[in-house]
């Protein structure tokens, strides 16, 4: 779903009076309590103030006049900027608070790293400035029209604005432009990563399972159960039309998974013999990549290079994780054999960098969520409490979502794996199946 993109010509246009009022307040609050730009070698990645590995910069988001549209700006950016887990929000001023100098010179007071401020022009246009309190320097502006502010761009494009604040700050993106699928009562649905715009997706048949994201996010896959059987369906979700995986159309076929090149899509297609993993190529046709024998070998999930594929595999009798080459070559047990600690291993899920592979295993019975290490094959275990299963990652690659029953029903919750905090996305009961999309392209204007 590439819903739009960077106007053309920003950096060429003069700023405006706001904005340089706007950055003298700042910078007056600052007076006095800004220090010189930290210069001491730290490792990570420098933009122009560095941090120590480990902290959590702090942050306040304000805004500094009164217009239409501003507290939704505030509100989705502050949440975003949480939820990202990369800074400490030390204050939330209420609905309709407009601050001045002196608020801000408060905040900085109490510890704030960087100051978020927002000013509405006369334009019906929001200017965003991040400001650093240690060097007083602006780390970053940009600029958002305050047109339809509940519409869905809207929405997405002040996202994508804190995913850039993110990258400017700490070197690495946030995942606030992005949305999940999942499955609730047979039908399929799309929430936004900070849990709102939840929205019913049409789909071929009834129920849908197994959703899965193109890497372009604009098309998806399913399986549609409808009357000749279970096809595999690949959906554009801008035009609405659907094309049926070749050899699907009868049969049970599931848990469709695309490669990163976004032309070949596996699959689990079974038979009274078995269940096999198959991959379709477009116009090349389908190839069959494991012989079950009776066995099954289902959920297969691209490494992000293309290069290989973790699936699940019954061969050894109790389903347990295994990768092979994507031509289906080299096929090994990837989560080694425990001898009855845990129990059967489902939904592998391969991290946007490579290093790791989500799934979940049977603790005393109990599904949870486990992490491997690829390269050295240790696993640790991410959840505890209540069922948990069928993680998803998210695009910044630090995040997981999957389905819990930790407070009494299944729900979608996010897991943030450097701190371990524990967040809530949906609140419907019955969520299953969960899948992450990449980031989405609108974007905000640059200053």
């Amino acid at each position: 779903m590439r819903v739009g993109s960077r106007e053309p010509g920003v950096g060429n246009r003069p700023r405006a009076p706001a904005v340089a009022a706007l950055g003298a307040l700042v910078l007056t609050a600052l007076a006095g309590t800004a220090r010189g730009q930290d210069t001491t070698a730290h490792s990570g990645v420098r933009i122009g103030i560095t941090y120590a590995p480990g902290t959590r910069p702090s942050l306040a988001v304000m805004r500094t006049t009164s217009a239409a549209g501003l507290d939704s700006v505030r509100a989705i950016l502050e949440r975003d900027l949480d939820h990202s887990d990369r800074f400490e929000v030390l204050w939330r001023p209420s609905a309709g608070d407009v601050v001045d100098s002196a608020a801000i010179a408060r905040v900085v007071r109490g510890g704030a790293a960087q100051v978020l401020t927002l000013v509405g022009d006369s334009g019906g246009v929001a200017r965003v400035t991040v400001m650093d309190v240690r060097s007083g320097q602006s780390l970053h502006r940009a600029r958002i029209p305050l047109a339809d502010v509940t519409g869905r761009a809207f929405r997405l494009r002040v996202h994508a604005l804190a995913d850039d604040i993110v990258r400017e700050v700490v070197g690495q993106a946030g995942a606030a432009a992005s949305a999940l699928l999942y499955v609730q009562g047979g039908r399929l649905w799309q929430v936004d990563a900070d849990g709102h715009g939840v929205r019913a997706l049409p789909a071929a048949g009834s129920p849908a399972l197994s959703p899965a994201w193109a890497p372009d996010g604009r098309r998806i896959a399913y399986t549609a159960f409808v009357r000749s059987g279970q096809p595999i369906v690949v959906q554009d979700l801008v035009s609405g039309a659907r094309t049926v995986v070749p050899t699907t159309e009868y049969g049970l076929n599931i848990t469709p998974s695309f490669a990163p090149d976004g032309r070949r899509l596996a699959f689990a297609h079974g038979t009274e013999a078995g269940t096999d993993i198959y991959v379709w190529e477009g116009g090349t046709g389908v190839s069959r990549l494991t012989v079950g024998r009776f066995a099954d070998n289902l959920s297969p999930a691209w490494s992000p290079d293309g290069a290989r594929i973790a699936f699940v595999s019954t061969r050894a009798r109790s389903p347990q994780l295994y990768v092979m080459n994507a031509d289906g070559t080299d096929q090994e047990v990837l989560a080694r054999f425990d001898f009855g600690a845990t129990g059967t291993t489902s939904s592998p899920a391969w991290s946007p960098d490579g290093a790791l592979v989500a799934f979940h295993r049977e603790v005393g019975g109990v599904p949870q969520v486990f992490v491997l290490d690829v390269a050295g094959r240790g696993v640790r275990q991410v959840t505890g409490a209540g069922r948990n299963e069928d993680p998803t990652w998210a695009p910044d690659g630090r995040h997981l979502a999957f389905v819990s029953t930790r407070d009494g029903r299944r729900d979608l919750w996010v897991a943030d794996l450097e701190t371990g905090r524990l967040r809530r996305l949906t609140s419907v009961g019955g969520a299953r199946l969960p899948a992450w999309s990449p980031r989405f392209t609108l974007t905000a204007e640059r200053e």
